[in-house]
């Protein structure tokens, strides 16, 4: 074989390679190729080695991946005419590839332009103080929203969520103003309830003294109480057992000593001579 077949033959082989090599696609799991021919749909292939032919077929790669949209910050006004800027994330996936390439013609941006539009028509139906509370309720109703128009586009809204609000100047500083009357608030309440509730401990347990106080001086008074009467009956037993003469010396000296006094009268109660009359009698007795 003569050199300038050889040439020719290697470069029919380049020419070959270089139509066919890039013909051959390998799609990855978390992809999809839609392919036409002729302009025409033809299908959806992969994951896995895809051929094309040359010069006919065409493919567009789909990524089936969750993927994030960022919504810059957009002035919003609201229904009673106050401006907020509102920055979000849109999150979406693409369920169907088909319609993701054949029915818009750059799903990121069109999905940027209705995220827009829904958030301000959503904001325009609530006063600044439910925009500032119900922010889940804000994520919910976008996502909705959205979801229903992006469906026709093969393409599933899974979540929306708002990055941040903010409010006009004035109404933040007031926020901040009303912060801060808060937090005193709750300061001075704390302080009221902890003298409160040192005034109700110092209080119980001035009570609790008293009560034990006074619990003691009863225990004193039944003890000195118990005592004299226990003296009482040790002096009556002691009398019981004393005889009558032991009695009647015990007056007679009483008498005595009554009579060595300077007094010119003595005078004897009527009991007392009854009784010396009786327990005289009962000595002659015995």
């Amino acid at each position: 074989m003569d050199p300038i077949t050889i040439a020719i033959a290697l470069l029919f082989i380049l020419i070959v390679a270089a139509i066919v090599l890039p013909r051959i696609k390998v799609v990855s799991e978390y992809k999809r190729l839609v392919v036409f021919r002729l302009g025409k749909l033809e299908s959806v292939r992969g994951p896995g080695l895809v051929f094309l032919l040359p010069l006919i077929d065409r493919g567009i790669d789909v990524d089936l991946r969750e993927f994030v949209i960022d919504i810059p910050p957009q002035t919003c006004i609201t229904k009673d005419n106050a401006p907020v800027d509102i920055d979000l994330l849109v999150y979406m996936k693409i369920f169907d590839p088909v319609k993701a390439v054949t029915a818009v013609q750059n799903y990121v941006s069109a999905a940027t332009g209705i995220a827009i539009t829904t958030l301000r028509a959503v904001i325009g139906d609530m006063v600044l103080d439910d925009v500032l509370a119900k922010r889940e309720y804000i994520n919910s109703t976008l996502r909705a929203r959205l979801d229903d128009v992006t469906d026709r586009w093969g393409i599933k809204v899974t979540s929306v969520e708002i990055k941040e609000i903010k409010p006009p100047k004035d109404v933040q500083e007031a926020m901040i103003k009303q912060m801060a009357a808060e937090r005193n608030r709750r300061a001075m309440v704390a302080e009221a309830e902890g003298k409160r509730t040192a005034a109700i401990l110092e209080a119980d347990g001035q009570r609790e003294a008293l009560i034990r106080k006074g619990e003691g001086e009863r225990q004193y008074n039944i003890l000195v109480a118990e005592g004299k009467a226990k003296s009482l009956e040790l002096i009556n037993e002691t009398a019981m057992k004393l005889g009558s003469n032991a009695i009647l010396l015990q007056y007679l000296e009483a008498l005595r000593s009554i009579a060595e006094s300077p007094s010119t009268k003595i005078v004897i109660p009527l009991e007392l001579l009854t009784t010396l009359t009786k327990i005289v009698g009962r000595s002659r007795e015995e």
